[in-house]
């Protein structure tokens, strides 16, 4: 009999876990690119000339998506889900579970503030193209915290990898 934990299986738990870091992460930068795509498309229909330097500011906040799927998958590595060799009780899985959440919630609302950033900044291109790099950072700023989300929940990840070898 398989140990669960809050009535469910290790294994269940890290799919749960992967599963709400690339789902939350990929809502939060569609929403993100929403803004900022919203912005940067005015600009572009009054100085087409403006879109390769306003394009990066626009896909920026999909970044933090990639940050929630690059976490679900290291999960579906390190515990053995891919090869269907899971040997994860329920409190590791629940573990597992907790780990992806600093990248899930962090991503999920970084890439919204991020996309409101980049919206504001796509101002500073519209009115001074010259000034794009300088604009860039703007939105890279949030970027950072996305970053640092992504970098705990893979030490948490592989820190529970080893204490919980694949079979």
């Amino acid at each position: 009999m398989t140990e669960t934990f809050w009535g469910l299986a290790g294994a269940d738990w890290a799919l749960l876990g992967g599963g709400i870091a690339a789902i939350l992460s990929g809502i939060g930068s569609a929403i993100g690119i929403t803004i900022a795509s919203a912005v940067v498309s005015g600009i572009v229909t009054e100085d087409s000339e403006k879109f390769g330097k306003l394009l990066p500011i626009a896909a920026m906040p999909g970044t933090q998506g990639i940050y929630g799927f690059i976490s679900a998958v290291l999960v579906l590595i390190f515990f053995g889900i891919f090869g269907g060799n899971v040997d994860l009780v329920g409190v590791g899985g629940f573990k597992v579970f907790l780990a992806c959440m600093p990248v899930a919630w962090l991503c999920f609302i970084s890439a919204i503030y991020q996309g409101k950033t980049g919206a504001s900044a796509a101002g500073i291109v519209a009115r001074r193209s010259e000034d794009s790099g300088k604009a860039l950072i703007l939105p890279a700023l949030v970027e950072t915290y996305a970053v640092l989300s992504l970098i705990v929940t893979i030490l948490m990840l592989l820190g529970l990898s080893q204490a919980y070898p694949v079979g």
